[in-house]
């Protein structure tokens, strides 16, 4: 009996082995042809790549019943499975999504080749002449969940960039992104641009993206698009070098000389309109003279339906009861608890925000500064010397004065997509386009000089 449970157990560990050798083998082929993809792109023009563009706009307007119905059974499966209320709406697609998608497309088809440009150069007193131009970055592996709208948005980048792509885009929308991949790598084939230039691995798991992590040397950059666990679960075990995105703790600051109705409307915008992205607001911190903005806000965000974890001094700031001038089919009044430490480290991704009150627009900034992701800080204030510290000592991706922390995106600032916001220093930083898919490199021209 001992023998035969022995036998069994080495002949599963054998299986897992040819399993595993099995996902390595069929990751080095993948990386292996998108390297070679690579350089085919870098052959090409900023009309051929265009051309191509435009074969993926027209095939998702073509496509948008089918998508709509695929995104459909990805819904459907991910509710079975318990999928999150924010999840859920990045998951899903629908037809003002898709044509978003493709006017998203169009707009990189409209902006500058990033390759090529000459950054610097000059002339040595020898007579080199150098020169230091723009080159694409060459494969870049992409790891998200539950966002098909990435898969759109990485590709497009990606050909205009002159970079091929690898996506790992995770179970939950494994309908929708076979179909995206389906619609793109047709419009490479048509507009004969290599068809490995985007490709996935999705067919692979878990173990497959394991296997991309180990690809340093064929994949030049890697970057994770997700929930705090999957980034760095990434930054942790990946060989190959990382940019970091994402992860979201978002602040706004209300201070003392605060117009209530601004104030109300900015924070109800980077909160209400599209809670579960990394750019929503997840803390408001009132300072302690700005009564009437805190309440005027505070009752807008109860209104909404948003869940508020309050300190004490902010709790006396809430209507004391549900207004009944709200109708009966409107969304529930907010709820109301009490905030913790836990509360203010949270990216709540929901219909969810922590609550504070500070005496100083000093307080306000070490309060930031113990709990930032380094994503996106804002302060609504009417003191321009008190916005000027704030945008000196804050340090985060993008400070914001007045405005939505919704604003912090791509498409917003004009880059037509992104790949991603990276809240990190090197390379890249902020919402990241076709220019920081780019290095460089120097070229050196010279007539026959040696050095001394």
């Amino acid at each position: 009996m001992a023998e035969e449970q022995q036998k069994h157990t080495t002949e599963q560990t054998s299986d897992e082995s040819s399993d595993q050798e099995q996902v390595e083998s069929g990751i080095r082929e993948v990386t292996a042809r998108a390297r070679t993809a690579s350089r085919g792109l870098n052959a090409l023009d900023r009309e051929h790549k265009d051309r191509t563009l435009s074969a993926v706009a027209f095939g998702l307007r073509e496509s948008v019943v089918s998508l709509t119905r695929a995104n459909d059974e990805d819904l459907e499966r991910g509710r079975e499975a318990g999928l999150s209320r924010s999840l859920l709406d990045r998951l899903a697609l629908s037809e003002d999504r898709i044509e978003a998608l493709a006017a998203s497309v169009e707009e990189v088809m409209g902006l500058s080749d990033p390759v090529g440009r000459v950054l610097q150069g000059r002339t040595l007193p020898n007579g080199l002449r150098l020169t230091q131009v723009s080159v694409p970055l060459g494969v870049m592996g992409v790891i998200y969940e539950a966002r098909p709208n990435v898969t759109v948005d990485i590709a497009a980048l990606g050909l205009k960039s002159g970079n091929a792509v690898i996506l790992r885009g995770g179970s939950a929308a494994q309908k929708t992104n076979e179909m995206l991949l389906a619609i793109i790598r047709e419009a490479l084939r048509t507009t004969s641009v290599p068809v490995d230039a985007v490709q996935s691995i999705d067919s692979y798991g878990r173990a497959g993206a394991t296997a991309l992590m180990t690809q340093r040397g064929s994949v030049d950059v890697l970057i994770p698009r997700g929930g705090r666990e999957l980034i760095q679960h990434v930054v942790q075990n990946s060989r190959v070098p990382v940019i970091e995105t994402g992860e979201g703790n978002v602040h706004i600051f209300i201070d003392a000389n605060a117009d209530p109705e601004t104030a109300r409307s900015i924070v109800v915008n980077s909160k209400i309109s599209r809670p579960s992205v990394c750019n929503a607001a997840e803390t408001l911190l009132l300072h302690s003279e700005a009564e009437d903005a805190g309440r005027e806000v505070l009752r807008a965000l109860l209104r909404s339906g948003v869940h508020l974890h309050v300190d004490p001094r902010a709790r006396e700031w809430l209507p004391a009861e549900e207004p009944a001038d709200l109708a009966q089919d409107r969304a529930p009044f907010g709820t109301v608890t009490d905030v913790s430490d836990e509360d203010f480290a949270t990216e709540f991704n929901d219909l969810e925000m922590a609550v504070g009150i500070v005496e100083s627009l000093d307080e306000a900034i070490s309060h930031i500064g113990r709990w930032t992701t380094g994503h996106t800080e804002a302060i609504v204030t009417d003191s321009v010397a008190n916005a000027d510290r704030f945008v000196t000592e804050i340090d985060a991706a993008a400070v914001i004065v007045n405005a939505s922390t919704r604003f912090t995106d791509g498409g917003q600032f004009g880059l037509g997509a992104e790949v991603g916001i990276s809240t990190q220093k090197m390379h890249a930083r902020g919402p990241m386009g076709m220019a920081e898919l780019t290095t460089t490199k120097w070229v050196v021209r010279g007539e026959g000089q040696v050095r001394p």
